[in-house]
């Protein structure tokens, strides 16, 4: 059977991907600026495998990697673990909807049929395939053949090409797209769905509060994966939290990196601060007081960095400094406005979301938090602004931030 298809027609050198915009695809005059950005993206995380590039054609981006680069001998099974490693990478792109590992050919009803045919054949092969269905789409509207036509015609050449198959238009085994285009015709049945979003790089830059637990890194790829750029700073208490939570919380912000990109973390010992809190004002507002401290550091190295806002990993009514209340105090205390990505949603969803994204099992193992130490007994749930302002006036707010910043430690985090 295999020796009636002729493959001089079919590329069989290269694994090709076709990516598809998301929200990128909407910009009207914009688009083709996100969409620069996002092949900008694309190239960079791909820079690590040899043989492979990336380009733009007619509204879709295009990557293709040879199957064994220049050098190597790549048998079928590590030329598998390279296409399932690039289809990985591209991912990872925030502004990605979908992937579509496919087979190329040219633009003519046998090519394609015969293209149709290959790639049944190895679907036959390796996954057991006994049921299929087509769909084709004409993006070149010269094509002489109409759309329904051309479904009607591969899945005929099918047919008659792998005689173990049948037709089920409503539960098929593989549903294959056909998509046909000026220069070239593409086969393929896997939409593979990515992140979407937007490209890294069009919406700004945030400073985000990452700490070693759930929540803050899910908020930071979150507004990652709405196009902004990340800057970093981490709040400890050494030596009541130990350089172990540190690193912890470095190999999150690692895990984070390989979807947005290298960044900078600013590491910030908070004690100093805490001791003068607890010395000076009443115990139950204690955890108000810090977490103004920390966004007013948060607020200055922000600023200091070309930060457009401060990114933080609260959630409505999760602990006693996130009730409606008390953001309202904290909030008071800055001038940038503050995304919290997570305000509404359930502690569940963002646990499904950290292991989607690979945070979850780093984010619970055990580590000491700043925020814990000197955790008074009995919080305030509904802080008032007013009595805030009178604790904080027995501080020196403006030395206490300035030694705070002043003896900052900057670790250069990159992807894991």
């Amino acid at each position: 059977m295999t020796e009636e298809i002729r493959e001089e027609n079919i590329n069989n050198e290269e694994f090709i991907f076709i990516v598809r915009c998301g929200e990128v695809a909407l910009k009207g005059m914009n688009k083709p600026y996100f969409e620069r950005m996002l092949l900008d993206r694309i190239k960079k995380l791909l820079k690590k495998f040899d043989g492979v590039r990336a380009y733009r054609h007619e509204g879709l981006i295009y990557v293709r990697a040879e199957k064994s680069p220049e050098g190597m001998t790549l048998d079928k099974a590590e030329q598998l673990a390279r296409k399932q490693a690039i289809l990985k990478e591209i991912g990872k792109v925030f502004g990605v909807a979908s992937i579509s590992p496919a087979m190329e050919c040219a633009s003519t009803m046998e090519d394609i049929g015969r293209t149709a045919v290959a790639y049944m054949m190895e679907a036959i092969e390796e996954r057991g395939v006994k049921t299929f269905k087509v769909e084709a789409k004409r993006a070149d509207k010269n094509f002489p053949v109409k759309s329904p036509d051309i479904g009607r015609q591969i899945g005929a050449a099918v047919l008659k090409g792998c005689k173990v198959l049948k037709v089920d238009v409503h539960k098929p085994d593989v549903k294959l797209f056909v998509d046909v285009r000026h220069d070239k015709s593409y086969v393929y049945q896997d939409k593979i769905p990515g992140f979407g979003g937007l490209p890294l790089g069009t919406n700004g830059k945030g400073m985000s509060l990452l700490s070693g637990g759930i929540d803050s890194p899910v908020s930071t790829w979150m507004m990652a994966k709405r196009g902004m750029m990340i800057e970093a700073v981490h709040f400890h208490s050494f030596p009541y939290t130990s350089q172990r939570a540190q690193e912890k919380v470095e190999q999150l912000a690692s895990l984070v990196a390989t979807y947005c990109g290298r960044f900078r973390m600013h590491v910030i010992n908070l004690l100093p601060i805490q001791e003068q809190i607890v010395q000076n004002c009443p115990e139950e507002e204690t955890t108000i007081l810090v977490r103004r401290f920390m966004m007013r550091i948060a607020e200055e190295l922000a600023k200091a960095n070309g930060c457009n806002m401060l990114i933080t990993g609260e959630n409505l009514g999760q602990v006693a400094s996130q009730t409606a209340e008390a953001l309202v105090v904290t909030d008071a205390s800055v001038s940038l406005p503050v995304m919290r990505p997570l305000i509404g949603m359930d502690k569940t969803d963002i646990m499904d979301l950290a292991q989607e994204i690979g945070t979850y099992e780093k984010s619970i193992e055990p580590y000491e938090d700043c925020c814990t130490v000197f955790l008074p007994k009995h919080p305030a749930t509904k802080p008032k602004l007013d009595r805030i302002l009178h604790s904080e006036s027995k501080l020196d707010c403006e030395g206490l931030i300035k030694a705070a910043i002043e003896s900052e430690e900057i670790v250069e985090i990159r992807p894991a």
